[in-house]
């Protein structure tokens, strides 16, 4: 069941049928027009034509009474919280991971990231819940410019699903959250446009893989 595909999200998920993923864990573009120190960016990261299309489509394959965590652009959050509601979702949590680093200075020094915790119906809630405040794990970015750390998605993964269970990421750079959920014995859908971080989450899994069987 497990993939990572190369393409449009939007038009690869037009392919799934209705309420047919347990979980969703995204970081789609935070529509800033965003380019790391070695020029690197992320696709559809100016504008947001593509945005309600892509949450109208996550609502729709997601199974009734289940989650979705998708982190945001903080300075952009109208138009994401804009999107989720009028797709269906509901807000019921928000999380904060808290850098031990600025990632950029200005006003003041940005040194978190943030998710919101979305649901689609009513779920149930969880036994020992999370603290919405989290460490953050740097990774260096090494894969991709926005690279998110695999504990930390990890963490999210088990804490809102369970094993064997299928995890979409529309919007999967390098392939972090394929690779957090293959390690918490869970399946992946994960989705990238742009070739040459596919090929990257390619290599990340196949090497997990051959760790795995040795």
């Amino acid at each position: 069941m497990s993939r990572f595909i190369q393409g449009d999200s939007l038009k690869i998920m037009s392919t799934f049928p209705d309420n047919a993923i347990d979980f969703i864990l995204t970081d789609p573009p935070y529509l800033v027009d965003f380019t790391d120190r070695s020029g690197r960016s992320i696709a559809n990261d100016k504008n947001d034509d593509w945005l309600l299309p892509a949450c109208q489509q996550m609502f729709r394959v997601l199974k009734p009474n289940s989650l979705m965590i998708s982190f945001y652009g903080w300075n952009r959050v109208e138009k994401f919280v804009d999107a989720w509601k009028k797709s269906g979702f509901r807000v019921v949590g928000h999380l904060v991971f808290k850098k031990n680093y600025a990632s950029k200075k200005a006003f003041l020094g940005y040194s978190h990231e943030s998710a919101y915790l979305l649901a689609k119906g009513h779920p149930l809630m969880p036994k020992k819940p999370i603290k919405d405040v989290q460490a953050w794990q740097y990774t260096g970015n090494l894969y991709h410019p926005t690279q998110k750390p695999v504990s930390c998605l990890q963490l999210l993964i088990e804490s809102f699903t369970q094993p064997h269970d299928i995890v979409l990421d529309p919007f999967a750079g390098s392939g972090a959250t394929c690779i957090a959920a293959a390690l918490s014995a869970r399946r992946y859908i994960g989705i990238e446009l742009l070739p040459e971080y596919h090929t990257i989450g390619q290599q990340r899994i196949a090497a997990l893989r051959n760790r795995q069987v040795a």
